[in-house]
């Protein structure tokens, strides 16, 4: 059984892991560090819908190793089986003893499996995310006519698209009334849900699955609902989200939040000494409600990851992790949709006065460019002082930065007043015409709402702008 001390010690070599690693090497370059993590080729989870449909490769899919490994981190391919904080070391899998100074838990997340009859048959898969769970269930998909997918968050619509392109039979069935109702209110999801259907994907929301069919040779043959409906098909796929990975935390004896995920504070650390937690497997705040809620997205981790790895050893800045945003974009056919903040659903549920408004426009201009796009813009507000906590667009590829534009815009609690003067670059083949800029249309649009025609002065607008 050998030894090998580390300064900074990361399990996990997922987007989250790997961040910490380089990033911890930028602030702390004189430290040893290591990230360990079980598989070899760790696959880029977002792209996984691409992968299954045949856009990608899972060799063209990898985080590659030279990532950290150029700035002199070592990564070690095995798994951690048991922690020690009191020795501060950790045991793998091979016996192999690592010291640390620093550790740091990125170990992700494992796809849900819902408790229901037939989720162990042949031919039903959950979108897992290493390489070889990838590649079986591409290869079965591959030979399948007709899939059923259960699940209408991104990952399952995503999947759909892909699968739909090649010409499958699809069925996309989820129990919520409309797709990704996480990130986008009614008349965004009703768009997406048009191009889906117009696709030729069977979408059925409003649906649970009650179980899923076998035969004799427990191989699933398609799923029935709770009408008593039956749909048959060659293999299904569950979709409905993930959970975060904390067996080894929790056997470890760290404290895990209400959703799941180990406990942090917005430096990222968790209740014992010296040891942080960020990405999947940590908990997470709404950065509004402050609530805790089970998101996971790859720009949140990767947030977190700056986070942890520049206050490993002192807090130079008295400002953490201040919640998640709730950033989100896809892409369905030929329109991109994106999300961030609240929606107005979530804000009415929260009980938060909101004024809203919407302003559609174009991607170019004039739009008799070519390859000009529709593009549309939601923002949400606050009807107290303006401030802008939610928003969503949908257009095309350009809308992919727009969206972090507006992210960045939430982060910093700007008004709608602060919006008005905003300078913008514009370019007839970029963006939309300086004109009618669409974020900064919507915000006009709430401004009249809120303030009617009356004229702000100087002073009133100043004191909107400081109470935010």
């Amino acid at each position: 059984m050998g030894k090998i001390k580390y300064d900074i010690l990361v399990i996990g070599g997922g987007p989250a892991g790997m961040i910490t690693a380089t990033a911890a090497k930028a602030y702390h370059g004189s430290k040893s560090i290591a990230v360990i993590r079980k598989n070899k080729e760790a696959q880029v989870p977002c792209a996984i819908p691409y992968v299954v449909g045949g856009r990608l490769e899972t060799e063209q899919n990898t985080i590659p190793p030279q990532m950290v490994t150029k700035d002199g981190v070592d990564l070690i391919f095995d798994e951690i089986v048991e922690v020690d904080f009191y020795k501060k070391e950790v045991k793998s899998l091979n016996q192999t003893i690592y010291g640390y100074d620093k550790l740091v838990f990125a170990t992700g997340s494992l796809p849900n499996i819902p408790p229901m009859e037939g989720v162990d048959a042949e031919n039903v898969f959950t979108v897992k995310k290493d390489k070889e769970s990838i590649e079986a269930l591409k290869k079965s998909v591959c030979e399948a006519e007709k899939i059923v997918i259960v699940g209408t968050g991104f990952i399952g619509v995503e999947i759909a698209m892909e699968f739909v392109r090649s010409g499958k039979e699809i069925v996309l069935i989820g129990r919520e009334p409309n797709i990704l109702r996480q990130a986008f209110d009614r008349e965004f999801a009703k768009e997406g849900e048009d191009i889906i259907r117009e696709s030729g994907i069977d979408l059925r929301n409003s649906c649970n699955t009650k179980r899923i069919l076998t035969n004799d040779k427990n191989e699933a043959i398609g799923v029935e609902l709770d009408t008593g409906e039956k749909i048959y098909s060659d293999a299904v796929i569950l979709a409905v989200g993930y959970h975060p990975n904390v067996a080894l935390a929790k056997k470890a004896g760290l404290r895990i939040g209400k959703k799941g995920g180990i406990w942090v504070d917005e430096y990222m650390r968790t209740e014992a000494e010296d040891v942080f937690a960020v990405g999947d497997c940590a908990s997470k705040q709404h950065f509004l409600t402050r609530k805790t809620i089970g998101l996971m997205l790859a720009s949140t981790s990767t947030a977190e990851a700056r986070v942890a790895a520049i206050s490993l050893y002192k807090i130079e800045y008295i400002k953490g992790f201040s919640g998640t945003i709730s950033i989100f974009s896809t892409v369905i056919g030929d329109r991109a949709f994106a999300s961030a903040g609240v929606t107005e659903n979530e804000a009415i549920k929260e009980n938060i006065d909101v004024v809203t408004a919407t302003f559609e426009g174009i991607d170019k201009h004039p739009g008799t460019l070519k390859d000009t796009h529709k593009q549309i813009v939601k923002l949400i507000a606050t009807r107290h002082n303006g401030t802008i906590i939610g928003g969503q667009i949908s257009g095309g590829e350009s809308i992919g930065e727009m969206i972090n534009t507006l992210g960045l815009i939430i982060e910093n609690r700007m008004s709608v007043s602060s919006l008005i003067g905003l300078q913008i670059a514009t370019h007839p083949l970029l963006t939309a015409p300086p004109t009618a800029y669409p974020i900064i249309k919507a915000a006009e649009m709430i401004e009249h709402k809120l303030y009617g025609n009356h004229t702000l002065s100087y002073e009133e607008k100043k004191e909107i702008l400081e109470a935010v």
